[in-house]
Formats: C-alpha cells, structure tokens, sequence
C-alpha cells in the first residue's frame, strides 16, 4: 500500500548538499518505462561539494559539467566504470548529491512485474539473478536496473510522470555517516559524506557496519538524521 503520494518538487532540492543527502535517504525513485513504474527507495547516498577535491566541479566549470552548476534539483548524470551515475544538484554552484544505491521497491504502482522488468536490465554477468536486495546496490547497478541513461536525463530536472522522486513516509531513526567511496587518494576521500540508511545498510555499496576493519567512531559514525550532517567544506 502507497503511504503516501507527494512527489518532490525544485523546493526540496535547495538544501545544502549533505543536508539533502540525508533528505534523500528513504525516497523512492521512480521511472516511468512503458506501461511499468521501475521504483527503488533511496539508501545511501553522496554529498559533493564544489570547495573539495573529491567533486567533479571542484575541476572547473565545464560543458560535461554544466548541470552542477544549474538549479537545485536539476540532474547531473555521468559514466561511472562503463555504466551510468545519476546526481542531483543541491544547493550552491558546484554542489551535488550522487544516488549511490537504493532497495528494489514493490507496491501498489510498481508490482511484481516491473520488479521481473529490473531484474531482467541487471542480472548478474553469468546471467543468473540478482538477489533482490542487491539489484541496485551501486551506482551503476542502480541505473542499469531502472534504465536510467546519461543522454536521456543529463541537464534535465524531474518530470511529474517520466522519472521523479517521491515521499512515502519512511524516515529513518538511524544514519550511518562514513567516506564516500571511489575517491583517489589525496582528493580529500577521508571527508565522511557518505550516508546509509541505517535499517537497509545491507543494500547498500559495501556496508560500513559489517568491514571487520571497521571501526565506529573512527572510520564510521551512528547519528540521527538531524546530526549526521557535519560542517560543509569551505
């Protein structure tokens, strides 16, 4: 059952960069295909931001680029290793949110068979099936299995009916805060502005709770959703 049906408009997009990272966590995605609605809620997230390295417009201000330095909300997409990388411009020239990985989303509008539908765009490379909580579980597995294209949506913004973003009342009581990942050394990859919903960390890229490495309070941090932004870099 649909909880509830407000999709996001330009407004929602105007935040600071990990602000609406955080935002972003637990909304779903959804593109229109045909007849089918492909839908997959929202579990971790990037915050990039113009003033550090690890940001593709902290390297000048360039044709590809152009779309991080439009309004909030409007889509800056990419290839990430071959395959598409979709982000969302926040707030601030040079600011962006990239959609790092997402839960497979079933309901009243996206029914068994748009789930078969995504399976069929991103099986695995022997052919065989993705488990179901690892569909989109990357950036560009995310992309593959909604059939999100870099020409289709570079430089474009969210349209009501084709690819948007909507609210279904999940808010999430915990937020894993930790580096973003893919960054080359020396390109500020020890900022932690990466964030996972905390009840789906299973789904996301590669789960900061479960790294035996990992440490929490070193390489990893528990918050609330209100306290996991930290200070922007400046």
């Amino acid at each position: 059952m649909v909880r509830c049906t407000v999709m996001l408009d330009a407004s929602f997009f105007d935040k600071d960069a990990q602000h609406l990272a955080v935002a972003l966590l637990g909304k779903v995605l959804r593109h229109h295909v045909g007849e089918q609605i492909l839908s997959a809620m929202i579990v971790e997230t990037e915050a990039y931001y113009r003033a550090e390295k690890g940001s593709h417009s902290s390297q000048g201000r360039t044709p590809s680029r152009e779309p991080m330095f439009q309004d909030p909300g409007t889509i800056y997409m990419y290839y990430a290793r071959g395959g598409d990388s979709l982000n969302v411009g926040a707030r601030g020239l040079g600011n962006a949110v990239l959609i790092k990985a997402a839960l497979a989303w079933t309901d009243e509008r996206s029914g068994p068979e748009s789930l078969a539908t995504m399976h069929a765009n991103n099986p695995l490379q022997s052919g065989a099936r993705r488990p179901d909580h690892r569909l989109c579980g990357g950036q560009t597995l995310l992309c593959r299995a909604l059939g999100l294209k870099v020409p289709d949506w570079w430089g474009r913004t969210f349209v009501a009916g084709h690819l948007y973003l909507q609210d279904i009342g999940d808010r999430p009581a915990r937020v894993v805060r930790t580096t973003r990942l893919g960054i080359p050394d020396g390109r500020d990859e020890q900022l932690h502005l990466r964030f996972v919903h905390y009840a789906h960390a299973r789904a996301c890229t590669r789960n900061p709770l479960t790294r035996r490495s990992a440490v929490e309070g070193l390489d990893y941090a528990i918050c609330t959703p209100e306290s996991a932004p930290a200070a922007a870099p400046v």
